[in-house]
């Protein structure tokens, strides 16, 4: 008998896996807090045997290394990588044994195309593939995006894509379980699809790598490509260089004159509470990025790179949360944080800011007006699925960048359910701009009256 655990990273929208029997198990494209990985492992009772990657990653940065140190693991990382660090190179179609007892193998299947040695381990059960690890090749309905690596091989890789899901639906069995890091909302995937689960069977009649030509599906895949975050370009050479161990203890306690300092400095000073929280009263001049939404994502794409940042929480608890969405993506050591509420956090004589929330049906009754600005924060790629007429587009990871764009007035601004807007209603409030957070999903627009027009 053999189990595979699934270890959600539901910030990034990754997954890592346990694969074993009943004495061994293997690790899969861990996360940097292998915390998580150990305690699944004692669950089960097993030791992990080997730590396997099936990429250098583009999206977080790894805990492979770390957790074979620590659990004296054999290290597998495809021998194409460029690696500073003592590994087992594995090539295509080396097998693995792991648990001899419960007749469990790792096959390596060369699968290039989200990167040039990306590398699937189909999981053999006496000799039957049972599962497969596809990383970021072949995804829920889609693939992994091919423009990660470099712009000159995106189109080959493209094409490798579609070669290496033709070649994993020929030599596995349809009911091969698909199990891939990336997809659940990761930027990884060229494009995101419904539902967590899935087969090799399965993806044979709906995943449009095994459906259409390659032709077509490459110019497809090509033209939906999305924006990158743009602290992927440092996320490879971390990871290639092998990423220094986790440092999870609590920052050093800031009071408000430290806080006020570090505005004063041009650091970043970070809120981490929800939404409504933030608005109804805040540090002047802090930022808005909500430890229940995507916090690793948008804070790691919008921060300058190495910049300090302050963490401001509610609890310990909250900030505990907070460092560990971050170290996944590189921000190792929070300058400095302070808990409580917002009257804490600013110094004698002050008090905190606030700035108002809305709804779309809000926003109609006032929407056009003279000195109004409605500002959509949303993607390109969502915008041209309907956009409210007279509005200004600039997504929320550019909006820091472009703040001398808007025009002068009160700013409405929307996103597609709120989390962004906030993010980008705390920068323009820190500006000092009159701001208007729609915290509302832009379906209820049109319902509300407002002219919707497709690009």
């Amino acid at each position: 008998m053999f189990f595979v655990d699934t270890i959600e990273v539901a910030g990034l929208g990754n997954r890592s896996y346990l694969a074993g029997g009943e004495r061994t198990a293997v690790a899969v494209d861990p996360p940097r807090d292998v915390d998580q990985v150990i305690a699944a492992a004692a669950r089960r009772g097993v030791r992990i045997s080997h730590v396997v990657e099936t990429h250098v990653h583009n999206d977080y940065v790894t805990g492979g290394l770390e957790l074979a140190r620590l659990t004296g693991a054999a290290y597998l990382v495809p021998a194409g990588a460029r690696v500073s660090f003592e590994r087992v190179p594995v090539h295509d179609g080396d097998r693995t044994e792991f648990d001899a007892a419960a007749g469990l193998t790792l096959r390596a299947l060369a699968t290039p195309g989200h990167t040039p040695h990306h590398t699937s381990y189909a999981l053999e059960e006496n000799g039957v593939a049972v599962a497969v690890f596809t990383g970021g090749s072949l995804l829920i309905g889609t693939v992994g995006r091919p423009d990660l690596v470099e712009p000159r091989l995106t189109e080959r890789l493209a094409r490798a894509q579609h070669a290496s899901a033709h070649r994993l639906a020929a030599e596995l069995p349809d009911d091969t379980a698909v199990l891939p890091t990336h997809g659940f909302g990761s930027f990884c995937s060229s494009s995101q699809a419904e539902g967590s689960d899935t087969t090799i069977g399965k993806e044979k009649t709906s995943n449009e790598a095994l459906t259409r030509n390659v032709d077509d599906f490459v110019a497809d895949l090509l033209a939906g490509l999305d924006d990158i975050p743009a602290y992927y370009t440092h996320m490879g050479p971390v990871n290639a260089a092998g990423p220094a161990p986790l440092d999870l203890t609590p920052p050093v306690v800031a009071d408000a004159e430290e806080i006020a300092a570090r505005l004063a400095a041009g650091e970043w000073v970070v809120d981490l509470r929800n939404r409504v929280a933030f608005a109804a009263g805040h540090v002047s001049g802090s930022f808005n990025f909500e430890v229940e939404g995507q916090l690793a994502t948008y804070l790691a794409w919008l921060i300058p790179w190495g910049k300090p940042v302050t963490l401001l929480a509610e609890s310990p608890e909250q900030l505990a949360a907070a460092q560990r969405e971050m170290v996944r993506v590189g921000i190792d050591r929070p300058a400095a944080a302070a808990t409580g509420d917002p009257g804490g956090w600013v110094c004698e004589g002050e008090t905190p800011v606030s700035f108002p929330r809305a709804t779309f049906a809000d926003l109609a009754g006032r929407h056009p007006a003279e000195g109004l600005v409605v500002l959509d924060v949303r993607r390109a790629s969502e915008r041209t699925g309907g956009y409210i007429e007279g509005s200004v587009h600039i997504p929320v990871h550019l909006l820091h960048r472009r703040l001398d764009e808007l025009p002068a007035g009160e700013v409405w601004v929307h996103c597609a359910g709120g989390m962004r807007a906030a993010i980008a209603a705390s920068l323009l409030d820190a500006a000092g701009r009159d701001v208007v957070a729609v915290d509302d999903s832009f379906d209820a627009a049109e319902k509300a009256g407002l002219a919707v027009r497709n690009s």
